[in-house]
């Protein structure tokens, strides 16, 4: 194949020239072309924000049953054995869109949320890596890369995590968004919309570092020339998504009990007003269930990680070589 003198179009062609040595995890030699290097803001944020809302939108009701499982002290009607049976019987008691309550907000969150995440991650990556390991992979800087861009995502989703899961509680007490919105700020404050952001730090900054790390790590044996290559990018979400998921499950508990604020557990170990701080979280988890407690909703927490990874990784390194490609091919045709 002749090689065009143009660099964006030699590009997308070199991808086509290689060997069959080079083909990613699982490929059946067609043709698979390089993810390309050099990507701009405006792509990671529109590839992010489309990848965020996808990852939250398809995987919600199992968050809800994740919400209702990490209750410490459930109403006798809202306790559940597993995921599948939670599912049947919320929808079969309270409704099928009950464990769709509280989607609207995480879908007006998860955009712009994601779109900044991804963007600092690759930046930020990017950056690290130059520095440290003269423009190689390095897990330090993945790692370092993507616990910075949790702190961006988190200032953005932390209100509507608290909006989220209130309403996802059983017998929740607003009737919708704006109720939810009004009520927590007349009887709360503002500030209760971050009650539980150091958490949701302490918890994700080692959740994205280790979810990071694996996803990069599995990307450099499955897929060593980082073709784009959908199955490379689903395997490595999903195994980066349990492994995270699994480690981080007790700081979640104490996340879930700050932004639910749940009444009858806090009421059964005398505490009045509202819970507030990670070490308040973590004393009340352990008296009112002792060790056990924190792992409450794992394979929940689990099943949700797995498939919302694998979509979120796919559907960003997706956009991210679609948009790229059409715009390296526009910028051809100008030529």
């Amino acid at each position: 194949m002749e090689l065009s003198s143009d660099p964006a179009v030699a590009t997308l062609e070199m991808s086509q020239t290689k060997s069959k040595d080079d083909e990613p995890f699982g490929s059946d030699g067609g043709d698979y072309e390089s993810l390309p290097p050099h990507v701009s803001v405006a792509t990671h944020m529109t590839a992010g924000a489309v990848a965020g809302i996808l990852e939250h939108t398809v995987m919600y009701p199992v968050d809800s049953v994740k919400t209702r499982m990490q209750s410490l002290q459930p109403d006798p009607n809202a306790q559940y054995k597993g995921v599948y049976q939670a599912l049947k019987r919320i929808m079969q008691t309270e409704g099928l869109l009950r464990p769709l309550r509280g989607l609207n907000i995480t879908m007006m969150g998860a955009g712009p949320a994601h779109a900044l995440y991804f963007a600092c991650y690759e930046r930020v990556k990017r950056s690290l890596s130059d520095a440290m390991h003269s423009g190689g992979n390095s897990n330090l800087a993945n790692g370092l890369a993507g616990s910075v861009a949790t702190v961006l995502h988190d200032a953005i989703m932390n209100p509507a995590e608290v909006v989220k899961q209130r309403m996802q509680m059983y017998n929740s007490p607003y009737r919708g968004l704006w109720d939810c919105l009004k009520t927590v700020t007349r009887t709360e404050g503002i500030g209760a919309f971050y009650r539980s952001y150091s958490t949701q730090l302490t918890m994700n900054i080692p959740f994205q570092a280790v979810h990071f790390i694996t996803y990069e790590l599995m990307q450099e044996q499955l897929n060593p020339h980082r073709h784009y290559y959908p199955s490379s990018h689903i395997v490595s979400g999903a195994a980066a998504g349990a492994i995270s998921a699994a480690i981080t499950t007790p700081l979640d508990v104490c996340k879930t009990l700050l932004n639910t604020q749940e009444n009858m557990a806090l009421n059964s170990v005398n505490i009045s007003g509202h819970l507030s701080g990670m070490a308040n979280a973590f004393r009340t988890v352990y008296r009112l269930g002792g060790l056990a407690a924190f792992f409450k909703g794992a394979q929940a927490r689990v099943i949700y990680q797995m498939p919302s990874t694998a979509i979120a990784w796919s559907v960003y390194e997706f956009f991210k070589y679609f948009l790229t490609k059409q715009r390296l091919e526009q910028e051809a045709r100008r030529v």
